[in-house]
């Protein structure tokens, strides 16, 4: 089974990485973006093939290493 793992900073969490790309884009000439929020994806092969165990360790891997959940969010999606 696979694992997809979205990890984005929270709302309102400042993110300097979005912001450099705005900026860049505005140099190239892309005028019409307001605001970009970078984030990560994880893919995972998973041994598990029952989802609802597949998701629950999923989600232990993103409380305890894969994502920052004081200022991340994350959403994950099986295959």
């Amino acid at each position: 089974m696979k694992a997809r793992v979205h990890v984005m900073l929270k709302t309102g969490v400042l993110d300097p990485q979005g912001e450099a790309v705005r900026h860049a884009l505005g140099a190239l000439g892309f005028d019409g973006v307001e605001a970009v929020r970078q984030g990560k994806v994880i893919e995972l092969d998973l041994t598990e093939t029952d989802p609802a165990k597949a998701e629950a360790e999923v989600k232990a891997m993103c409380e305890k290493l894969l994502a920052n959940t004081v200022i991340e969010r994350y959403e994950i999606a099986l295959d």
